[in-house]
């Protein structure tokens, strides 16, 4: 078998995938949900329920706020308890609609049948109308950035799409979650897949899925055998290779430039495989984006697992369904250990965009004490994106902006790979990604 993979840097943290042969299970109800009106990239969703107001299971609570944006569904029947803020998984308050539980009645017009729908049976379905309805349904990028899944499928002026790449890669340590969708929904994934290419008006599909997931790749690989269109590409074990560029360079083998160029810029439109299971449901099922599969794990939780996940569930209650948290000091993160976030409170919701809950304790997150860096380029090395991360983390921490422009810092993508690998244990991903957002700040305010 031969394997693909991207060109420049990487590193290969301990998989710790501890959950990947647990079937998934579905999580129980919250008794209230949470619903962040920031879910995605772009513009916070609008309310359109108040106080008091009755929602089913897939009811419309929160509108698109701009074009940038996607509306939000409950998960949950019950009343609207309040619309309040509260901290999200990025630490900051934000507003967010608080419903109270009261049984599980759904929409009418959800079609909650198991039976697979398939785009041929549907020749009524034109490109427009795919569109629509991922749009009118919520579907974002569920690899954990979030973004709105139509405007992927709509290319900007000059830019045309010849293919999509399914991302099926989950490089990151201990998640599981989309491998085990693609294990347990292989079917409506390639349903999904096809109504994106249909979207997109190619006809070509990759499947990108790293050698770490021999299961997927045989599955995916003998349900697409008869399917001349629709190609399964084994990877390479390397992170990041889930992201978008490495994806593209590793499957398609071109390279997409320095931002504002995407990878549509170079022909590929790049959608995880939770997004393709996304589209296929809310196309074949008029299912809004409203649950999702998520990973609860952790070397030291007692009983890790992949879950079906309501939106709007809290982080301590997906902890407690597992033994709780260990004892001794802990660190909760929405993600994984390279590119997810600590949160502050477990009372922060599961959102579109949380593909992982991982428990480090004290041991596995200690920061070892800092020491002056050698110059020994690892982290040059290292960086998939052929930048000098050890300059960018200086220029960041004397605020030289300017040069920090100009040195390209827009172009990292917050991987972690040059933390990862320094053997000084500089806090250097924590120096750049601040010093990017300034930059991009100035950029923003320049325009």
């Amino acid at each position: 078998m031969k394997l693909q993979t991207f060109k420049i840097g990487g590193v290969h943290p301990e998989e710790n995938k501890l959950t990947h042969d647990i079937a998934t299970r579905k999580a129980e109800l919250p008794k209230v949900a949470v619903f962040p009106l920031s879910q995605h990239i772009g513009a916070p969703a609008k309310p359109v329920v108040k106080r008091g107001d009755k929602v089913k299971v897939g009811t419309l609570i929160a509108e698109a706020g701009g074009f940038v944006s996607a509306p939000i569904y409950s998960s949950v029947s019950g009343t609207v308890a309040k619309i309040d803020t509260v901290i999200d998984a990025t630490g900051y308050r934000k507003p967010a609609i608080i419903i109270n539980v009261e049984g599980d009645e759904w929409e009418e017009s959800i079609d909650r049948s198991e039976s697979l729908e398939t785009l041929s049976a549907h020749p009524e379905l034109t490109p427009e109308e795919i569109v629509e309805r991922i749009k009118v349904a919520g579907v974002t990028g569920m690899g954990g950035a979030g973004f709105p899944t139509f405007i992927k499928l709509c290319p900007p002026p000059g830019a045309k799409a010849e293919c999509v790449i399914i991302n099926g890669v989950e490089c990151e340590p201990y998640i599981t979650a989309d491998y085990r969708l693609m294990i347990e929904h292989a079917d409506e994934i390639l349903v999904g897949l096809e109504l994106l290419m249909k979207a997109a008006k190619v006809e070509k599909g990759y499947i990108g899925i790293e050698e770490n997931k021999p299961e997927a790749i045989r599955l995916l690989t003998e349900k697409t055998a008869n399917d001349s269109r629709i190609e399964v590409v084994p990877l390479a074990q390397k992170y990041p290779q889930g992201g978008e560029k490495q994806l593209v360079d590793a499957v398609i083998k071109r390279q997409v430039p320095a931002p504002p160029a995407i990878p549509v810029n170079v022909g590929a439109i790049v959608q995880n495989v939770g997004t393709a299971y996304a589209v296929y449901q809310a196309v074949m099922k008029r299912k809004p984006l409203f649950e999702r599969y998520t990973t609860v794990t952790g070397k030291q939780v007692k009983n890790p697992g992949n879950f079906l996940v309501r939106m709007g569930t809290s982080f301590q209650q997906m902890i407690d369904f597992c033994g709780g948290l260990p004892e001794g000091d802990n660190k909760v993160l929405a993600g994984g250990p390279m590119m997810g976030k600590a949160v502050l409170s477990l009372e922060v919701p599961v959102c579109k965009g949380t593909n992982s809950i991982t428990v480090l304790t004290d041991q596995d997150a200690h920061r070892k004490p800092v020491q002056p860096c050698i110059r020994c380029a690892k982290c040059v090395e290292a960086c998939p994106m052929g930048l000098e991360p050890y300059l960018l983390a200086t220029l960041s921490s004397l605020q030289n902006y300017d040069r920090l422009e100009a040195e390209d810092v827009v172009s990292c993508i917050a991987c972690g790979s040059c933390q990862f690998t320094c053997p000084s244990h500089r806090p250097i991903l924590d120096n750049i990604v601040q010093g990017k957002a300034a930059v991009m700040g100035i950029i923003k305010a320049r325009k």
